[in-house]
């Protein structure tokens, strides 16, 4: 096949849906409810039914991330969204299972998007700016990666195929390091950072609140007990919230402390006045049938809400502050 055939059938793929440098570009899309997908509800032990952290939010125009761990990417695409579609990338703390999945979130954003979107706005506490630079950066994780992709006569074939115009830039996320306390707004939305209480000092943990004119979701990340997150929470439509484990199972009070319990969490939703509770972070052990419903029983005797055992790519949206679809990809 001749270089411009090929050239042309690549152009033709689905991956050169960002291109057509001379055409009009398309409308941009409505705005949509506020909505938050499940990406993943497990945790650091390996699942093939839940994977490791990570939420994604749409509100307004903008399509945003909370969390990425391992498996979350994957389950990215089974929503129908794609890296390129991603806005805004926020991280609560920077243990692996939250955040391992960042490398191909930004790398396949670069690659397919071939310079035609936006550099990825991308939230989180310290290190993730000296993180961001040793993955991404010259001498970096994947320095030669991208180089090899920047400069091989393959790679420039493959770039100008998607739409892009020669030299092509190196990926370059727009990186703000964040701490509780730090208000991000964006397209009709407003996210608060609090405190969350998990691993410190080792690591800087946080919980975030997005506020829009349809409702409030809150995340808290990986967190226990706090009076902080309580404070956060303080009305909001939904709460997703760490259910680690069963109560009174813990090793250790300082077990408690950073991992909360379900018992801890009914208190918490109580006492922030929260409509709806939304269990997460679940192991193993209470993943079981008679198990679930003894936790959601015993959570529903303290608070009055509705409590949502949350599953991989469950789909809530909100609108005038009330939860008006639920929805499962699964299957």
């Amino acid at each position: 096949m001749e270089r411009r055939a090929f050239i042309a059938m690549l152009a033709s793929t689905p991956a050169a849906s960002l291109a057509a440098g001379d055409a009009e570009q398309p409308p941009a899309p409505a705005p949509k409810p506020l909505s938050v997908t499940l990406l993943g509800t497990g945790t650091p032990s390996p699942s093939l039914e839940r994977q490791s952290s990570g939420y994604l939010i749409e509100a307004g125009r903008d399509v945003i991330v909370w969390d990425h761990g391992p498996g979350a990417h994957h389950r990215l695409l089974e929503t129908g969204r794609r890296s390129v579609d991603v806005t805004h990338a926020f991280f609560t703390h920077l243990h692996y299972d939250h955040c391992m999945d960042y490398g191909r979130l930004v790398l396949q954003r670069w690659d397919q998007g071939a310079d035609r979107v936006p550099d990825l706005n991308v939230y989180g506490p310290p290190p993730i700016a000296r993180m961001t630079e040793q993955l991404f950066g010259p001498e970096g994780v994947y320095g030669p990666d991208i180089r090899a992709r920047i400069e091989h006569k393959s790679s420039q074939d493959q770039f100008v195929a998607r739409g892009g115009t020669l030299p092509r830039r190196r990926p370059a996320p727009k990186v703000t390091e964040i701490h509780a306390g730090s208000v991000v707004s964006g397209d009709g939305w407003k996210i608060t950072v609090g405190h969350a209480q998990h691993v410190q000092p080792y690591l800087e943990c946080l919980a975030l609140r997005i506020d829009t004119s349809e409702g409030s979701i809150c995340y808290t990340g990986d967190s226990g007990p706090s009076d902080a997150i309580v404070e956060l929470a303080k009305g909001c439509d939904i709460l997703i919230h760490m259910n680690h484990y069963f109560s009174g199972t813990e090793p250790s009070p300082a077990y408690r402390m950073a991992c909360g319990n379900h018992r801890d969490n009914a208190l918490i939703a109580k006492r922030a006045g929260v409509k709806t509770l939304v269990l997460t972070h679940l192991l193993g052990q209470i993943d079981r049938p008679a198990v679930r419903e003894q936790i959601v029983h015993e959570i529903q005797n303290v608070f009055e809400g509705k409590v949502i055992w949350g599953e991989d790519l469950m789909r809530l949206t909100l609108a005038d502050a009330r939860i008006s679809t639920i929805e499962s990809r699964q299957g």
